[in-house]
């Protein structure tokens, strides 16, 4: 179907979480509709999505795989997304592209952590809701349970158009409300269905949930009311366009049940999805931003001559090529043309444009707007970039990624890796934009930054399979600060005579504290012909180096203010090197004599956690040396906000996860230093002496 029409696209992003089946739910797809000719199995590490090495090993979705598949005249792209937060990154862009989030829930744990997140996620992108309750196969399904907590956790407007008649093992058989009938599976996992009638016990029920269901459509549009209660019901056609538009308003979330592992209700999900659900033809136009500014502009979906795309994910493998996947938003796009990256003020030439299914490719050479392809990475186009029609310069609403809430230091098992490293994360964090890398000057680190330690440890894995290097994860110094508390003062000479030229200059200093966050302020106010204004310039060297270097155990002096107010100099033996070193001796001395101490980071976290874990998430921050900063209730969580100091985060989320089971999730962000208590002080000061950091 290469030249398919928007209204006959449905994209779909299947979201949800760890382990709750998205991926087998997203190959039965694929195999009902004919593009694969088996199921694959993720232990076997043979599903088509999940093809990466990391993926195959760990059994789990790293990235978002994109899938396409026809059924019945349509075609569906599907974004099959991980689930486990370390990586909810790609989850969030495959929502931030899509038409439809496909919440994929589990017949047996039912409504955890992750289900939470992506419910959020795609309420935050105003994005339509199906869910699916998946694994229905299972022992200890809880349909029933499960569907009342979605109800009250979610939305009222969730409805069952299907039902499990006999769930657990050998789950074949469902009860459709559409259709007011019972389609039985076939055992053999093709996806074919029977039809047949209800079973009796089972007919008043689906009986009432039609007329509920006709009543919810009929109340999201007026003129279906009227016709609802002057004719007494709704005809087939009605009912469609009205189905069609509720679920886009909200008001009809659309809840199914099924199997991916024996491809039980699939298909008919993938009828009602076709059917009902929305396609990028339902958006006629969306609010695009005048280049470099909040000014938001109307942007037409339909005016071919106005072309413009967005790269929601940028992949670098070697089974697959390096590749910018993106989604057409108005126009159309073909190989060989020319569009304008007006973010980098940049034109890229598009290469072969295709379509995938997990690492496989087909070349279609063109796309219409709403349509989901990849073409061959490009060179200034980064995850998140708009590319447009050379005259018609705009940006694309960006793509709100994750911020990092877990650090770790590397250091390189050989010498000489350096560059390779480099390269290596460079590519990794244009792949992943969660992914964060910063070279530390001051404390002589490179530090990584992800969304937790398996986010992490995949990193190192991917540096040592592609990049041939391999490196350990060690704690980050802690970025401690010097300052002082009072007044101080020094006259500092410094002399010398032995051996060739002389060098002679005293310096007379005062040092007082400034507010937090000032930083260092350098004034002099020398009167009279004592030393010469010549060598300020060299004095204020000296003092910048001594703040660089620290006093007290070396780290970095802030928020104070130097007063070179007085000294001597010789006419002879006085130059810039001796003033240098004269007022860097005179500012330490200065320093010791006003109090000195030491701050350290705090940041700022926000810890979402259910109530019945609270009191084990306080004890925790408490232990950290946390300050509770104030809580909030939200949906059966409770938010809580503390300040924390950065010493005691490290692998914090590890440890949040642990004691709530994984229910918990945080954010964290710097917000300031403070003091450091005296007891630990001292046991920093003696490290930093000893030529450590900790």
């Amino acid at each position: 179907m290469s030249f398919v029409q928007p209204s006959d696209i449905r994209n779909l992003a299947i979201v949800g979480h760890g382990t709750s089946g998205k991926t087998i739910l997203a190959e039965a797809m694929l195999y009902s509709s004919g593009k694969t000719n088996r199921l694959g199995k993720i232990e076997d590490g043979t599903t088509i999505s999940d093809y990466h090495k990391d993926e195959i090993t760990r059994h789990i979705s790293i990235g978002v795989s994109t899938l396409h598949c026809n059924w019945e005249g349509k075609k569906i792209n599907s974004l099959d997304t991980p689930g486990f937060f370390d990586f909810m990154g790609d989850t969030k862009a495959a929502l931030h592209v899509s038409d439809l989030a496909l919440i994929v829930v589990q017949g047996v744990s039912g409504v955890e952590t992750g289900t939470e997140l992506v419910w959020d996620y795609a309420e935050q992108n105003k994005l339509p809701k199906f869910f699916a309750i998946n694994m229905m196969d299972k022992e200890n399904t809880h349909f029933e349970a499960i569907l009342e907590k979605l109800k009250n956790r979610f939305s009222k407007k969730i409805f069952p158009f299907t039902l499990p008649i006999n769930a657990g093992p050998g789950f074949n058989q469902v009860a459709d409300v559409l259709r007011k009938a019972m389609f039985t599976y076939d055992a053999n996992g093709q996806g074919k269905y029977g039809v047949n009638d209800l079973p009796a016990d089972w007919v008043d029920r689906i009986d009432g949930l039609h007329e509920e269901l006709i009543e919810n459509i009929a109340e999201s549009d007026d003129t279906l009311m009227e016709k609802f209660f002057d004719e007494g019901g709704l005809t087939e056609d009605n009912l469609r366009s009205g189905m069609h538009d509720a679920i886009i308003n909200g008001s009809v979330i659309p809840l199914v049940c099924t199997s991916g592992f024996t491809n039980v209700g699939v298909t008919r999900m993938m009828d009602i999805i076709t059917k009902y659900c929305p396609s990028p033809a339902d958006t006629s136009s969306i609010q695009v931003f005048k280049v470099g500014t909040n000014e938001e502009v109307e942007l037409k979906t339909t005016q071919d001559n106005r072309t413009s795309i967005q790269v929601f994910k940028t992949l670098s493998e070697a089974r697959v090529g390096e590749l910018s996947f993106f989604r057409v938003y108005s126009g159309k796009v073909k190989a060989g043309m020319d569009l304008r990256n007006p973010s980098r003020q940049t034109t890229e030439r598009l290469g072969q444009i295709f379509v995938m299914n997990g690492k496989d490719r087909k070349d279609v050479g063109e796309l219409v707007a709403g349509d989901i392809g990849a073409v061959v990475k490009l060179k200034n186009t980064h995850t998140g970039d708009t590319l447009c029609s050379p005259k018609f310069e705009i940006e694309l609403p960006s793509i709100d990624f994750l911020l990092p809430n877990i650090n770790a230091a590397v250091v390189t098992k050989s010498r000489g890796d350096e560059d390779k490293i480099a390269t290596g994360l460079s590519t990794l964090h244009e792949e992943d934009p969660t992914f964060i890398f910063k070279v530390d000057s001051e404390l002589s680190q490179t530090i990584i930054s992800g969304q937790g330690e398996l986010h992490l440890e995949v990193v190192v894995d991917k540096l040592k399979r592609k990049f041939h290097v391999e490196v350990d994860l060690i704690e980050p110094r802690i970025p401690y600060r010097e300052t002082i508390k009072v007044h101080g003062e020094s006259k500092f000479r410094h002399k010398k005579q032995s051996g060739g030229s002389g060098q002679f200059a005293e310096v007379w200093m005062r040092v007082e504290p400034k507010e937090r966050g000032s930083g260092v302020e350098f004034t002099n106010s020398l009167v009279g012909q004592h030393v010469d204004r010549v060598f300020v310039p060299s004095v204020e060297k000296g003092v910048n180096a001594a703040t660089t270097e620290g006093a007290l155990a070396g780290y970095r002096i802030v928020d104070l203010k130097v007063e070179f107010y007085d000294g001597k100099q010789h006419s002879v033996d006085s130059k810039d090197i001796a003033f240098q070193i004269a007022g860097k001796g005179a500012f330490k001395e200065a320093f010791l004599s006003a109090k000195p101490c030491l701050l350290e980071p705090i940041y700022e976290i926000e810890v979402k956690v259910p109530d019945v874990h609270m009191g084990d998430v306080m004890g925790d921050i408490s232990g950290r040396r946390g300050k509770i900063l104030g809580m909030d209730s939200e949906d059966g969580n409770q938010i809580i906000k503390a300040y924390v100091p950065q010493a005691n985060l490290y692998r914090y989320s590890t440890t949040l996860r642990s004691i709530t089971g994984g229910r918990a999730i945080h954010k964290e962000k710097f917000s300031h230093y403070e003091e450091v208590p005296k007891d630990l002080e001292q046991k920093i000061i003696k490290a930093g002496k000893n030529g450590g950091k900790e």
